[in-house]
């Protein structure tokens, strides 16, 4: 009885256990979904919340799911070689559903580039001594590594640099151009010539002097010349232009001066010293040239029907030298006249290079043919002219003189000032008395 009652008991729990073991799988495994991966990188590994699940091949990967499992979150696929891609899942599958994933791998960069500016803009830009274009440019697919960079532009100085080059980046450069400063002159006359010339306190030579390649900048110009004041001033060079330089010097005065006691037989002879005409020789009484400088001076005697007479005298300090001529007549033949005018009057005139008076001024017995007829005047350009003397006629010669342009000499404008000021304070004395 006991072992009957025992064996339906038995293959009873045997039943019961054996209907427990389907659901107990269910629960752990469940119904099945896909994710579908698409790339368009063959051999790319992807992975599924940091679990490697294969690798793409022919361009899809599928990888099945539990949909009664824990929800996956996020894929990433990588291939060496390739930038990669990461991002969330789009889903979960249901039962046998399938979710498609599309990644696109982009490979990494292997080349670098650069970005070339410059100041001002348009210069040729040279890499490695290769032209590749005018600025601003810029300048693709270069392996990493150093190049030797070159800007040029017309006018402007050459710049050069050296450019590092890294995959995937552009490296800006840029290239501040100095411009080329063209050179200038200076033309520097004086009165009288022969001053030496310094520029900027160099010695440069004498005048008239012309000074080629200067710097375009303001320059300091002295002119010392013995026995003048030192004559300065500043010029304002531009590039390719010249400019120009007059001095007007002024002599110092002597402080103990030579003397020249001029006479002539016959007399009435005009006397110029080195071509400033003194006055006229007289019976009885010598002509005195004074305030001369210590060293030699040219002595000039012109008189109508003589031949003009020339000599070299040397003066001493505080000495005074004489000098007497015997005028030679000329030799007998036709001669004519010469009027001279000019404006202003009062000018110095000289025939031949001979001094003859002032003007206005009518000269007689000059010898047929061509004449050069000069007048000068402190203050005024010198003018010269060929003339032609008939026999028995007057030619006449009128010269009109351009002032000459000179410096405002520095302290003039100051002492004016103080002179005004003088005047008008007189003025006001005068008006209190009354």
């Amino acid at each position: 009885m006991k072992k009957t009652t025992a064996c339906p008991i038995i293959g009873l729990a045997l039943l019961v256990l054996i209907a427990g073991i389907p659901s107990a799988a269910a629960g752990i495994g469940g119904d099945e979904g896909w994710y579908t991966f698409h790339c368009n990188v063959n051999g790319a590994s992807v992975y599924i919340d940091g679990e490697y699940k294969g690798q793409i091949a022919q361009g899809v990967l599928s990888v099945p799911v539990y949909t009664t499992g824990t929800p996956y979150q996020a894929y990433r696929v990588e291939m060496p070689g390739y930038q990669s891609v990461a991002n969330s899942l789009p889903g979960s599958p249901a039962a046998g559903e399938t979710v498609d994933v599309y990644v696109t791998l982009n490979p990494l960069a292997t080349t670098g580039s650069i970005s070339a500016t410059s100041t001002p803009s348009g210069a040729a830009i040279y890499v490695n001594g290769n032209y590749r274009g005018i600025t601003p440019l810029t300048i693709s697919d270069l392996s990493p590594g150093s190049y030797q960079m070159e800007a040029d532009m017309p006018g402007y100085q050459p710049y050069q640099t050296t450019v590092s080059v890294t995959s995937g980046k552009t490296t800006s450069v840029l290239f501040p151009l100095q411009a080329i400063s063209q050179p200038g002159s200076i033309v520097i006359n004086s009165n009288p010539s022969g001053a030496y010339v310094y520029m900027d306190a160099t010695y440069k030579g004498k005048t008239p002097l012309t000074l080629s390649g200067v710097s375009a900048k303001s320059h300091n110009i002295e002119l010392d010349l013995n026995g003048y004041y030192d004559w300065k001033t500043t010029v304002s060079v531009s590039p390719g232009v010249t400019s120009y330089v007059n001095a007007q010097m002024h002599p110092i005065p002597d402080q103990n001066p030579g003397y020249i006691s001029v006479t002539s037989s016959p007399s009435g002879a005009s006397v110029s010293v080195d071509g400033v005409y003194k006055g006229q020789t007289s019976d009885g009484q010598a002509l005195v040239v004074g305030s001369l400088t210590a060293g030699s001076h040219t002595v000039t005697l012109s008189l109508s029907g003589y031949q003009d007479y020339s000599t070299s005298v040397s003066v001493q300090s505080g000495v005074t030298t004489p000098v007497s001529v015997a005028m030679t007549p000329l030799p007998p033949g036709p001669t004519g006249s010469i009027s001279v005018s000019s404006s202003p009057s009062g000018a110095n005139v000289y025939l031949d290079d001979a001094y003859k008076g002032i003007t206005p001024l009518t000269l007689t017995g000059v010898a047929t043919g061509s004449h050069v007829v000069a007048v000068k005047v402190s203050g005024y350009q010198d003018w010269s002219d060929a003339v032609q003397v008939n026999a028995g006629s007057t030619s006449y010669v009128s010269a009109s003189l351009n002032p000459i342009s000179t410096p405002t000499q520095a302290g003039a404008l100051p002492f004016a000032a103080l002179g005004a000021l003088a005047v008008f304070g007189l003025i006001l004395a005068v008006r209190k008395r009354m």
